[in-house]
């Protein structure tokens, strides 16, 4: 505690008179009385604001995100600086949507849950130097949380998992495979070498200048590159899936990234198009890009299966592979692992969209 208030003290710091007036917002009675614990869980780590409050049984009582994309889509990508800052400005809004959509008010809460790693620094700051603020006014448990453990765990809200399970964690700033074998007991697998996934999909979305497309215009990276790719053929160029003859289970994301960047280049001399401007070919580059992400994930996700089972780490019948993460909403991605999964009789859970995303509940 004391590591995280030395830490909180470098970033934002809301004053203590936005605390109060904060607290004294709530002077509502609520109309029923709350028998389980409630935790109030804030997420910071990138370029979402967001708060809920849940209760010991799974139950989620409320929640609020406030989301930086259309701001980001402008400047190109993430910029700290101008996150941390849409954080200040959003998060005490955020937090008490969050309660009032709840009817819960602070006094009420049994703790408060909030991310501290991993993710970028001057984003978590905010989160974390707000929930600080609020523990020493309410007298409240603080409960610093890992980012991605909260992601892995997220399916236990929806679906009765036990453990051992294997998780498969696709974002725009994280790739990893982990055996799960309880709530803080993680075994690594394998994780990307480099890049994420996420992030090399939207720098190929970049390169292409699908923000200038009339249907991608309002769309993140990953996003335009799939929904252009239903236009596309996944076979038009013929992208080699990264690390074929490596016998572990890690990603890498870079060396196809800068083999997509060449031939986008190419392209452009060849229909005499000025960097920035549509290739007539984006739908199949977006096609064949997607289709090599897919396949690139999915084998090495079937080498961590076949590991665990091999070594008796997974169940040998109705053994479960969780797929969480942003990456994790796409559908062509998605059924890819689902080939693997039929394939080694593993049964695939993925949450829902919005809780693939960064959000309060999985935290909380």
């Amino acid at each position: 505690m004391l590591m995280l208030n030395k830490a909180a003290g470098v970033f934002y710091k809301p004053s203590r008179r936005k605390t109060y007036e904060f607290l004294r917002s709530f002077n509502f009675h609520p109309g029923q009385l709350f028998l389980h614990k409630l935790v109030l869980g804030i997420e910071t780590s990138c370029d979402d604001t967001a708060a809920a409050v849940v209760d010991e049984t799974g139950n989620v009582l409320g929640e609020a995100i406030h989301s930086q994309t259309e701001v980001h889509l402008k400047t190109g990508g993430i910029v700290p600086p101008v996150a941390q800052q849409l954080h200040r400005e959003n998060i005490q809004r955020i937090v008490q949507e969050a309660l009032s959509t709840s009817k819960v008010s602070p006094s009420e809460l049994s703790a408060i849950a909030t991310t501290v790693k991993p993710g970028l620094a001057l984003s978590l700051g905010v989160g974390l130097s707000f929930s600080l603020q609020l523990v020493d006014q309410l007298k409240k448990p603080f409960i610093p949380i890992h980012h991605m453990e909260a992601h892995a765990l997220t399916i236990r809200l929806l679906n009765k998992v036990e453990f051992p399970f294997l998780v498969l964690l696709i974002s725009g700033g994280h790739c990893l495979l982990a055996l799960v074998r309880g709530v803080s007991d993680f075994l690594l697998l394998g994780k990307s070498l480099d890049i994420a996934p996420g992030d090399m999909l939207d720098k190929v979305a970049r390169r292409l200048s699908l923000v200038k497309h009339p249907e991608c215009s309002t769309m993140s990276g990953g996003k335009a590159i799939e929904h252009l790719a239903k236009q596309g053929h996944k076979l038009h160029f013929d992208f080699k899936p990264p690390m074929q003859r490596a016998k572990n289970c890690d990603f890498s994301f870079t060396g196809l990234q800068h083999v997509i960047d060449k031939i986008i280049t190419q392209k452009e001399k060849e229909e005499g198009i000025q960097k920035g401007q549509i290739l007539s070919s984006a739908a199949h580059i977006a096609a064949a890009v997607q289709h090599t992400t897919a396949c690139h994930i999915a084998k090495r996700t079937h080498r961590a299966i076949l590991f665990c089972k091999q070594r008796d780490l997974l169940p040998q019948s109705k053994a479960v592979l969780v797929v969480s993460g942003g990456v994790a909403s796409n559908l062509y991605i998605r059924k890819a692992l689902e080939i693997v999964t039929n394939a080694t009789q593993c049964t695939l859970l993925c949450p829902p969209p919005r809780l693939c995303t960064d959000n309060g509940i999985m935290i909380a």
